[in-house]
C-alpha cells in the first residue's frame, strides 16, 4: 500500500496527515511515478493554509518531486518504466511515495543530475531561471537586489547571477545566513535586522538604485524595496513569505520613478511542454557545469511533513529541504 499526506481542512502544519492509499494505474497520457525524494517549498504552505486556491479538500500538497517511472499509460511514447524523471508544477500531489500524473509534466533526467538533487532544485532552480533569464534578463554589469538570499531560491540565484557576471545584493536575517549568502555568489549581503537595506542599496549603487528587485518575501519588504529601484525599475514579487502585498496604490509607482511591478509564476513560464523543457535544460546545464551547486541542508521523512512545515515557516531552514518517502 502506498502512502501520502492529506489535508482535510486548511490550517496550520497539524492538518498534514499521513495516510495509506491506492494510487491506481496510469490512464491514457499518464505515468505512475515512484518518488525517491519530494521537494519542500513555501508555496506548499500557501496551499495548506488556503492562501492559494487548491480546489476542494481533501487534497495532497506538493508540486515538486523526482523518482522513477513505474508504469506508463496508453499513448505515452517518450517515457519508459525504469526511467528517472523529475517535475515542478501542477497538478498537486507530490507528497506521496507513489503517484499517477500527466506524462507531459515530467522531465527526463540526464545522467549528470542525481535524483535527490533534481527533487531539491526543479521548482527553485526553474524559478531562478525565469526570474534571471526571462522576467528581467539580467546582463553582465547589472547590479540587482534579491531578498531572502540564504533560502533555497536565493542560494541558487546568487550562484547563477555571479556566473552571468551580475552583481547580486542579498538580504538576510542573521550573521550566519549572511556568511552562507556570501559563499554562494552574493557580492554584497545586508542583514536587514541590523541595517536599513534601502540606505545600504543606495550606498552600494552610489545613489542610483537597482534596475530590478526580486522579492519572494512580500509584505515586510515590498514597499521599502520600491525605494531601492532606479527610475523605470522593475519590482518582481514572486512570493509571500511574510504575507501578501496589499493595497498598492498605482500612483505610488509614478511618484517613485515610473516603476514597473510584476507578479510572475513558474506555472506561466512553463505553460507549454516546449517552455518547460527549455527552462529545465537551462537549469541542468548550469548545475552540470558546476556553476550552480544545489544545497540540500534538511531532510525529513515524508511522514514528518508537519515538522518540515514548522521549520520552514520559522525560517529555520537554509538551501533546499527534501521529504523522503
Amino acid at each position: 500500500m502506498a502512502h501520502r499526506i492529506r489535508v482535510h481542512q486548511h490550517g496550520g502544519p497539524e492538518v498534514l496527515r499521513y495516510e495509506a492509499y491506492d494510487p491506481g494505474s496510469p490512464g491514457p497520457g499518464e505515468v505512475l511515478v515512484r518518488h525517491e525524494a519530494v521537494g519542500l517549498n513555501f508555496i506548499d504552505v500557501y496551499h495548506r493554509t488556503g492562501l492559494y486556491a487548491t480546489g476542494p479538500t481533501p487534497f495532497t500538497p506538493g508540486l515538486e518531486g523526482a523518482g522513477v517511472v513505474e508504469a506508463v499509460g496508453e499513448g505515452v511514447t517518450d517515457l519508459v518504466p525504469g526511467q528517472r524523471v523529475a517535475y515542478a508544477g501542477p497538478p498537486l500531489g507530490a507528497y506521496a511515495d507513489l503517484r499517477v500524473m500527466p506524462a507531459d509534466k515530467l522531465v527526463p533526467l540526464p545522467d549528470g543530475i542525481p535524483t535527490d538533487t533534481a527533487a531539491a532544485m526543479m521548482l527553485k532552480g526553474m524559478t531562478v531561471q525565469y526570474l534571471l533569464r526571462q522576467t528581467y534578463r539580467a546582463k553582465p554589469g547589472d547590479t540587482v537586489l534579491f531578498h531572502a538570499a540564504a533560502g533555497g531560491v536565493g542560494l541558487i540565484f546568487g550562484q547563477w547571477a555571479k556566473h552571468l557576471g551580475v552583481t547580486a545584493i542579498g538580504t538576510v536575517g542573521s550573521p550566519e545566513k549572511a556568511e552562507l549568502a556570501k559563499a554562494h555568489g552574493y557580492a554584497h549581503v545586508i542583514n536587514y535586522k541590523e541595517e536599513d537595506f534601502v540606505a545600504r542599496v543606495k550606498e552600494i549603487t552610489d545613489g542610483k538604485g537597482v534596475p530590478v528587485v526580486y522579492d519572494g518575501v512580500g509584505k515586510a519588504v515590498f514597499m521599502p524595496s520600491l525605494d531601492c529601484l532606479a527610475p523605470c525599475g522593475l519590482a518582481v514579487n514572486f512570493g509571500n513569505a511574510s504575507g501578501p502585498v496589499e493595497n498598492l496604490n498605482l500612483l505610488t509607482l509614478s511618484q517613485k520613478g515610473s516603476l514597473f511591478v510584476t507578479r510572475p509564476t513558474l506555472m506561466t513560464y512553463t505553460r507549454t511542454r516546449e517552455l518547460l523543457l527549455a527552462c529545465a535544460k537551462d537549469l541542468f546545464e548550469v548545475v552540470m557545469n558546476g556553476a550552480v551547486k544545489i544545497e540540500i541542508n534538511q531532510r525529513f521523512p515524508l511522514k514528518e511533513a508537519e515538522a518540515a512545515h514548522r521549520a520552514l515557516e520559522a525560517r529555520e531552514t537554509t538551501g533546499s529541504t527534501l521529504l523522503i518517502p
